[in-house]
């Protein structure tokens, strides 16, 4: 579950990223979080991580208010939540499982448990075949989709990710947004920025729009015309 409860985000020299927001995403809930560049999706999705703080208000993440969190405590929240990012930064000096491995070996596990995690993570987005290559002998299609094993190898019950889609073709993207779709019928709740309009509207998920960082709409697809 995340809520944030009148949140705004003020940057240094007065540049306001976000103003007021409330909303809630539920437990198991996948969602879009849509608007022009510069709306403050990214923002927002930087404070559910921690990596700003919001200048006013509370943002609550699986009943942890990170208003009350100790700097401690942070890798440890950073670990319930898997990120994919639009440009993948994935390691081209190391190989598609050396990629997907990395947040384990970060947590300190036994090198038999992450070679099983990583290997079912690769599993899961069709990778598996793949994984002592080198992630720049593959497709942009293919290095998202480690970005994607990378985000779950953790078995996060948050994923958040950041115009995942933004670098692919229709079909890529269209083929990314499925593998989220089955992550979330296993109880994985998602989080979406992307300005792709086209591609989140045949979708039947919940879609918040973003305008100069206030929340302009909150349609769920029943509520569409």
């Amino acid at each position: 579950m995340i809520k944030f409860d009148n949140v705004s985000k003020r940057y240094p020299g007065g540049q306001e990223a976000l103003s007021n927001l409330s909303f809630t995403i539920e437990k198991g809930e996948m969602a879009f979080i849509t608007g022009k560049s510069g709306a403050g999706k990214s923002t927002l999705l930087k404070l559910i991580m921690l990596i700003e703080k919001p200048s006013q208000g509370q943002i609550v993440v699986n009943g942890l208010n990170l208003r009350q969190i100790s700097s401690r405590q942070i890798p440890y929240h950073r670990r319930q939540i898997g990120v994919v990012f639009q440009d993948h930064q994935l390691l081209f000096d190391r190989t598609v499982f050396d990629n997907v491995a990395l947040p384990l070996q970060i947590c300190g596990y036994r090198y038999s448990e992450a070679q099983r995690r990583v290997r079912a993570a690769l599993d899961k987005v069709d990778l598996l075949r793949k994984e002592k290559l080198n992630p720049a002998s593959l497709s942009g299609g293919e290095q998202q989709r480690i970005g994607i094993a990378r985000a779950l190898v953790n078995r996060p019950e948050i994923i958040l990710a950041d115009e995942p889609t933004g670098n692919l073709d229709p079909d890529l993207s269209a083929e990314i947004m499925n593998l989220f779709g089955q992550f979330n019928r296993v109880g994985v709740s998602l989080l979406i920025a992307s300005h792709d309009l086209s591609l989140i509207a045949p979708l039947q998920h919940r879609v918040l729009t973003l305008h100069h960082g206030q929340l302009a709409d909150d349609q769920t697809q029943r509520e569409r015309p």
